[in-house]
């Protein structure tokens, strides 16, 4: 039988521990675990789910590596066309990890209605369009459907719908100007089949989507030119390096640029979210050990006749400092357990009832997102265990100072 562990078990289960002098002390030291758990849980699933949502948000409408043309158009308008006639489309077969490619354009137009007007690009699809996102982001009607004959169905944002006060199953007209500013524009009537909110009002303030060929037409394309390819990796942690083999794979008359470098200000504002994390787990620990070392410290003093006679009776110092050990271990995974129930129980009622929104135009999301994954709250506990007793090993020392003929007088 483990001696120490043996007498640890004692002293927890008995009632004078319970209401002794450092009872409220240990509450104390149990309760700093749980909080500050609880709060590294929260800092970690909300940090790592922002910056998931964040960046599929700007997946969803650009891919994770775009391919297109050298020129000096800084709009998002696509001005030069890409033949289709490529190698490496529809399938890219060159670089292993590329899950699809996908041919768009883009073109600047207005939005008009009866009493309003909005400047918006008409982002142009085809058949081999992903609709995995938008899929996500539809709350009314459905996706339009381009594999057949040409049509005018589009998408529309919900902010842009309630902007232009715009319905499902409505029309409306869009107005493309032409270079020539004496020409008469392109004028086209287009159908919202359906509404969606990606809660980036960066994107749904300027984007609806639309038939490709109508922009084909427009620009006077023939049916194999586009404005840019858009391709998807299967694994976003392999992002530059893909994006270096699938820059080695193309043309060299194109340019490919990866997601990160396209915008950069989102990306660099996102990887501030691990400092945040990581400098509240850091504080949070430290506050933890500092608490559990005060309740050791308390257990140790209001034990001190224990001591002197255990040290009477033979017992090393290195023994008796594991029965504390022992001691601090229970109250940090009983801090650990309500930490686990609380922050576990907030985290979930996050995710599926939305109780904390957020301001889409700060933070790019509706409500703050979670992410749950059982390896970091795994982690998380291993982690804070070890570090607070490694912390505890210090003040534990006190223990060898103890003198038994001091410590049996004491009072």
């Amino acid at each position: 039988m483990n001696f120490e562990y043996f007498i640890a078990k004692r002293i927890i289960s008995s009632k004078s521990y319970k209401s002794s002098i450092s009872a409220p002390i240990i509450k104390i030291g149990i309760a700093a675990i749980a909080i500050g758990l609880i709060v590294m849980m929260i800092a970690i699933a909300t940090g790592i789910g922002l910056q998931q949502k964040i960046r599929d948000k700007v997946v969803a409408f650009n891919g994770h590596v775009l391919i297109t043309n050298y020129d000096s158009n800084n709009s998002e308008e696509s001005i030069t066309p890409i033949s289709t006639d490529q190698e490496f489309y529809p399938e890219f077969k060159e670089v292993e990890g590329v899950g699809h490619i996908q041919a768009v354009a883009s073109k600047f137009g207005i939005i008009r209605t009866e009493t309003d007007f909005e400047g918006a690009y008409l982002k142009g699809v085809g058949a081999d369009y992903n609709w995995k996102y938008f899929q996500e982001f539809l709350i009314e009607g459905k996706l339009p459907d381009y594999t057949n004959k040409r049509n005018e169905d589009v998408l529309v944002s919900q902010y842009l719908a309630n902007r232009l006060e715009l319905k499902l199953n409505e029309t409306f007209q869009m107005v493309f100007p032409k270079e020539d500013p004496e020409k008469l524009p392109n004028i086209i009537t287009y159908t919202i089949v359906g509404i969606y909110n990606s809660g980036f009002q960066d994107f749904d303030a300027n984007y609806l989507v639309g038939d490709i060929r109508h922009i084909q037409r427009i620009n006077k394309w023939k049916k194999d030119q586009i404005g840019n390819f858009e391709v998807f990796i299967n694994d976003y942690d392999e992002l530059t390096e893909k994006g270096i083999e699938i820059y080695e794979n193309t043309p060299s008359t194109l340019n490919t640029q990866t997601i990160t470098h396209k915008y950069g200000s989102i990306f660099e504002w996102i990887k501030i979210f691990d400092t945040n994390i990581y400098g509240i787990m850091g504080i949070m620990i430290l506050v933890a050990g500092i608490n559990m070392i005060t309740a050791l410290l308390v257990l140790i003093l209001e034990r001190t006749q224990m001591i002197g006679i255990l040290k009477a009776l033979g017992s090393s110092n290195w023994s008796i400092r594991k029965l504390f050990l022992y001691n601090a271990s229970y109250l940090i995974i009983l801090g650990l357990f309500w930490g686990n129930i609380l922050g576990l129980g907030l985290l979930f009622a996050q995710k599926y009832l939305k109780l904390f929104p957020l301001d889409p135009s700060v933070y790019y999301v509706t409500e703050a997102p979670v992410f749950i994954s059982a390896s970091y709250v795994i982690a998380l506990n291993i982690g804070t265990l070890v570090l607070c007793l490694l912390m505890l090993l210090v003040p534990s020392y006190i223990i060898t100072k103890i003198s038994p003929v001091k410590a049996i007088r004491f009072d």
